[in-house]
């Protein structure tokens, strides 16, 4: 059965519930979605199991959008629908996994570690999640974005792995929260995001500035953005001004700073996967779709498909499907040219998947692989320098409002997960950044007890 509800129930509804749990008034839906603590440049898009329904569906209904506000703003709200921060989802309950005991060594050099631990570093000097961590060319990281629980934030900062300290940087002029994206002469390009947007900005680390570029063609959020081999970078898919998914694609030109539009997918969709592929060819998979009915409510669903982006063609074609639909899941470029999707929410009972696969574009093909050893989404996965995946943070179906601290990596030379150390305190939607040394930085994200964005950071040895 569909459920059908107008845009306007849904806001007055939304609003209603924010104002009884003493939330801030959000300026719009889109500003509420924003400040889930999410990463991967969209929040946490849970579906009902329905082969059709309203556009609240897309967000895993009212209930979701509230115990994810409240987590952010720290107010404690007991909703039983799906959540990555709230009570328990019905379902079995994810196991638990044993994992040593978190370290909490402070560290700011390169001080001898034990293979997998983590170890504290500087704080940030301001707390954030849903940030951006981009590792520039002159070795220092960017965390840029994100929210402090109150409010988008504009400001950036600096991580310096010699010194382990964070320092201001320049400021957006606005709180672009939408894609980053290290173009190959430094600077950094931010696209789209919160609200909606069309607007473009570029830090350049010389100058530790930020600077408007050209707009793109159309306002969009929970897109892709990819740097292809031409330095030029694909923005694909997202969600317009009026909820509906995009097939449309673009390109930014750092030489001209302009967006200019390029071919357009098959399936118009949003919260995809994409990767760069070693054949300069881009794969965009799954994400959730959208169809307006006659009434003019929206009705979202996700997709199994995947396409090609062919630099040389500006065009996309399609290739093989997936194996499971899942939403949010990870996506890592491996050292051997394949694309391990790991995790994500299941459109089937609307709890965190342990399953992942591999796209092999040898073959066109994808195949499960082994499963996580437990489930859990609002994680980052970063590609370590000796080819493993590192998966950091998120929260589980069974403590849905404790952020974890257990870790796990993949083997792609096994296709296996495992276990590694433990975090000195749980965290979802952190930023993960592989650092010259082959550490890897994890900073900020949703935690603690009261589910506040963090300003601490941690390293983690391989």
């Amino acid at each position: 059965m569909n459920r059908k509800i107008s845009q306007q129930d849904l806001d007055a509804q939304i609003r209603s519930h924010l104002a009884s749990a003493g939330a801030p008034e959000p300026a719009s839906l889109g500003d509420v979605l924003y400040k889930l603590p999410d990463r991967l440049s969209a929040a946490r898009r849970s579906l009902p199991a329905f082969p059709a329904f309203p556009r609240v569906a897309r967000f895993a209904a009212v209930a979701v959008v509230l115990a994810l506000v409240a987590a952010v703003v720290g107010v404690p709200l007991m909703m039983s629908s799906p959540a990555p921060v709230g009570p328990s989802r019905t379902g079995s309950p994810a196991p638990r996994v044993a994992s040593p005991s978190p370290v909490v060594t402070q560290v700011a050099t390169e001080s001898p570690l034990a293979p997998g631990t983590f170890v504290q570093t500087g704080s940030m000097t301001s707390p954030r999640a849903s940030a951006s961590g981009i590792l520039l060319a002159n070795g220092l990281v960017l965390i840029a974005g994100g929210t402090d629980g109150n409010s988008n934030l504009a400001a950036a900062e600096l991580y310096d792995p010699a010194t382990g300290k964070f320092s201001p940087t320049g400021s957006m002029s606005i709180d672009q929260a939408g894609t980053a994206t290290l173009l190959n002469d430094g600077r950094v390009l931010f696209a789209g995001g919160a609200g909606t947007i069309a607007s473009a900005e570029v830090y350049d680390p010389a100058t530790g500035k930020f600077s408007s570029t050209g707009a793109m063609t159309v306002a969009r959020s929970s897109h892709t953005a990819t740097l292809l081999p031409n330095g030029r970078v694909l923005i694909a898919g997202g969600e317009d001004i009026h909820g509906m998914a995009l097939a449309s694609a673009e390109l930014y030109d750092p030489a001209t700073g302009k967006f200019s539009q390029t071919g357009s997918m098959a399936v118009g969709r949003m919260v995809q996967s994409a990767a760069l592929l070693p054949n300069g060819r881009v794969l965009i998979a799954g994400g959730v779709t959208t169809k307006r009915i006659s009434d003019g409510t929206i009705l979202t669903g996700p997709t199994l498909s995947a396409e090609l982006y062919d630099p040389a063609t500006g065009k996309f074609n399609s290739t093989g499907s997936m194996t499971e639909l899942r939403s949010s899941p990870t996506t890592t470029l491996l050292s051997d040219g394949r694309v391990l999707i790991a995790g994500g929410v299941g459109f089937a009972d609307n709890t965190s998947l342990t399953s992942a696969e591999l796209y092999n574009p040898a073959t066109g093909k994808f195949s499960l692989t082994g499963s996580m050893t437990s489930a859990q989404v609002l994680t980052t996965a970063t590609l370590l320098s000796d080819g493993r995946v590192l998966i950091v943070g998120g929260v589980a179906d069974s403590a849905p409002d404790s952020p974890l601290a257990t870790t796990q990596l993949y083997d792609p030379r096994t296709g296996t997960f495992s276990v590694t150390g433990s975090m000195s305190m749980g965290r979802s939607g952190p930023t993960a950044t592989l650092l010259p040394n082959g550490r890897v930085l994890i900073a900020g994200g949703v935690g603690g007890p009261r589910g506040a964005p963090l300003a601490s950071a941690e390293l983690y040895q391989p």
